[in-house]
């Protein structure tokens, strides 16, 4: 008796353990199985189990377990009668519950700790609401998603996604778990990505000045998938709440952006001038006037003419934010003039240096060389054809004493040259000299 009372024991122990349950929910557990299992072999064996009620009692230290059926009251009976009724309850235990009992008890039994521990997960995911948690796709349930959170299974519905976001089987990605809520399936974890307080738990998680409340966000407007507006401020002194949100370069935004899906950002510097937060919330529009009517919730902003179009934006799509962040109604319009134009600012550009490594550097002086080789050859092939040319230019008929005075002072000696240039008419000296031939011919 001793080995099956510690059997017992140390049985029922290890499943409270194992699933985080009470030992007293597993006994209330088997008595209700015990219960279903003994009406349906009784019903079985012809008795009229609804003419009675019944109640199982089990022994915790040895497990043994006994049935007791007392008869049914009436349903206007009070709860003198009823406890009446059940002092006259007798011991109906059969001698074995038998193969058929057994199993289905034993079903009964996996389905109330199923029950149970599904139970206990919604207990700890309640105290979860609000917060990020980490899932894997599972599948597609028509236009809903399945996600996998480990220990149990949570849905997002359609208006819950990112309209353009592009989901795959086996991804992992972050959600706000947004309520828990009952179906007809039981209950389910809803999950989220389109909420606006989903961009709210992404800043804390990469930003320590708003997750340690030295830098809080006083207000945000979404349009998810498109682009979504952020009010930050901060009571303590030294700390830019606008450039703590953004990070060194963008960084901290920057993760936000990436988680989800590229959607724009726009951290603004919250101020309890609501003008001047509206003139902050319509950024890049500048010059703006904005006249506020707080008995109608109505803004109207006057914006330049080549403003207008940034000032309202895509679609309306700043405005919109606007109006959500603020909680006035935007009215934008044209004040018919234009900005003044500032002195355009000179912008020089940056050199940046060039790195050249050893091997470049030597195709570089190889290249130079061989430039400069080519020039020397080209200069001394110049000069041996200007010598050529030089050499090669007639001579000119040498002077005299008679022909290399000018006849006049004012005729040049170009002219004589240029007159002996005529082979047809012999020179002075040419006639002389050949008279002189012709004379020695006739003395011989």
């Amino acid at each position: 008796m001793q080995t099956a009372r510690t059997e017992f024991s140390q049985a029922l122990k290890a499943v409270a353990q194992e699933r985080g349950l009470d030992a007293n929910v597993i006994i209330d557990t088997i008595k209700q199985a015990i219960i279903a299992a003994y009406r349906r072999d009784a019903k079985e064996n012809g008795v009229d189990v609804d003419a009675f009620d019944y109640e199982a009692v089990i022994d915790p230290v040895n497990g043994e377990t006994r049935v007791f059926a007392w008869d049914l009251p009436a349903e206007d009976a009070t709860d003198e009668d009823r406890a009446k009724a059940k002092k006259g309850k007798k011991d109906v235990t059969p001698p074995g519950f038998g193969r058929i009992a057994a199993q289905t008890a034993k079903q009964v039994i996996h389905q109330k700790i199923r029950e149970a521990e599904k139970g206990a997960i919604m207990e700890e995911f309640e105290e979860k609401v609000g917060l990020l948690v980490s899932g894997l796709i599972l599948r597609f349930d028509g236009p809903n998603v399945r996600i996998d959170l480990g220990r149990t299974e949570a849905v997002m519905l359609t208006e819950d996604r990112i309209p353009n976001e592009r989901l795959s089987l086996n991804q992992r990605l972050t959600f706000l778990i947004k309520s828990i809520t009952d179906t007809p399936r039981g209950r389910e974890i809803l999950l989220s990505r389109a909420d606006p307080d989903f961009v709210k738990k992404l800043f804390e998680r990469e930003v320590p000045e708003v997750n340690s409340k030295s830098v809080e966000i006083k207000a945000i407007a979404r349009e998810a998938g498109v682009r979504t507006k952020i009010a930050v401020h901060s009571s303590q002194s030294g700390v830019d709440p606008v450039g703590s949100c953004v990070g060194q370069k963008g960084v901290r935004v920057q993760a936000v952006t990436t988680e989800i899906g590229g959607e724009r950002v726009d951290v603004i510097a919250w101020s309890d001038d609501t003008s001047e937060l509206i003139k902050s919330s319509l950024s890049p529009a500048d010059n703006l006037t904005v006249t506020l009517d707080t008995a109608t919730k109505i803004a109207k902003v006057s914006a330049p003419e080549d403003q207008l179009s940034m000032a309202i934006g895509k679609d309306g799509q700043n405005v919109r934010l606007t109006a959500k962040l603020t909680g006035y109604r935007i009215e934008v319009e044209g004040t018919g003039e234009y900005s003044p134009v500032e002195d355009p600012i000179e912008i020089v550009p940056e050199v940046k240096p060039v790195k050249i490594n050893k091997t470049k550097a030597k195709k570089e002086a190889k290249k130079a060389k061989a430039i400069g080789a080519k020039k020397s050859e080209e200069v001394k092939s110049e000069e041996i054809v200007s010598s050529i040319e030089v050499e090669a230019t007639p001579d000119f008929p040498t002077l005299t004493e008679e022909n290399a005075t000018p006849k006049s002072e004012t005729e040049p000696v170009v002219e004589e040259f240029v007159s002996t240039e005529n082979k047809d008419e012999p020179t002075d000296a040419e006639a002389v000299a050949g008279k002189e031939v012709s004379e020695d011919l006739k003395s011989e």
